[in-house]
């Protein structure tokens, strides 16, 4: 048989995806002395504590939780659909569990290069393709073809998240001296940084740029654009009716980001990814 196996950056809670069929282990996150797990902490408190100037900080799911997960799975085929390496840790870590288990062998980790809504599209489509009967070797197939074919964007309101978590290109780092504007941020082709995009005034003329570039795509029914944010959802709304009015009918879908996300991209920002079928 085969198992998918996953990290939080597919915003599945660990109760969901084994309801669906599938492992997700969360990212480890603190903010001061506060410390919890990925989709499991209170985001009220979160955002308050934000809100009084604490910073937050993510990390890859302890390496012990993902060597046993790998040795509850010893006869099966197991893909480790990871986030996008160079965003996080949790790539290599789960690369190094895989060495330490005697299945090593059976378990392949996938870098994804991408995060979030691209990436949970991803897990559902291999978890779907599992159901299917397909083999370990063409769900990866699959997946290899898929990573080529997604984009991301991010629009952030507060850019010292990103400048503090140096997730960035030496560029893109540079526009810290701008904050008054808009800098658009878009994730490199590797998975491995953000660099800038461009630089608008507003959010809604950046959001214009995306629309632009994202015309010269083509989107279309292949395709499923996701709207994530960092509590706000009128902002991802507004971006919905902008998508539409540019790009008619697509199958927008809207995330909220979790805790590991909004340490990266700030509380308030918006991101706007799409995926081929």
């Amino acid at each position: 048989m085969v198992q998918i196996v996953t990290d939080s950056s597919s915003l599945y809670k660990v109760e969901e995806a084994r309801e669906l069929g599938f492992e997700s282990i969360p990212l480890c996150v603190h903010i001061e002395e506060w410390e919890g797990r990925d989709l499991q902490m209170d985001m009220k408190e979160f955002y308050d504590r934000i809100r009084r100037g604490q910073i937050p900080k993510s990390s890859q799911p302890p390496i012990g939780e993902v060597v046993e997960l790998y040795e509850a799975y010893p006869e099966d085929e197991i893909i480790n659909i990871a986030m996008a390496d160079g965003l996080s840790g949790t790539y290599h870590s789960a690369c190094s569990a895989r060495e330490m288990v005697d299945n090593r062998e059976h378990i392949t980790v996938f870098n994804s290069r991408t995060l979030c809504g691209p990436h949970r599209y991803m897990v559902e489509k291999a978890q779907q393709m599992k159901t299917e009967g397909k083999s370990a070797a063409e769900i990866l197939e699959w997946l290899k073809e898929a990573a080529e074919k997604t984009e991301s964007f991010l629009i952030p309101q507060d850019f010292s998240f990103l400048r503090r978590g140096g997730r960035l290109t030496p560029v893109a780092a540079a526009l810290g001296s701008v904050l008054k504007l808009k800098p658009v941020m878009t994730l490199t082709k590797d998975g491995k940084r953000l660099d800038k995009f461009m630089v608008k005034r507003t959010m809604s003329s950046a959001v214009a740029g995306i629309l632009a570039y994202l015309k010269e795509k083509k989107l279309d029914a292949r395709h499923i654009v996701y709207i994530a944010h960092a509590d706000a959802l009128e902002d991802a709304k507004q971006v919905a009716a902008q998508i539409r009015a540019a790009l008619g009918e697509l199958d927008i879908r809207f995330l909220e980001l979790s805790p590991a996300f909004v340490t990266q991209g700030g509380p308030r920002c918006v991101a706007i990814q799409y995926i081929e079928r």
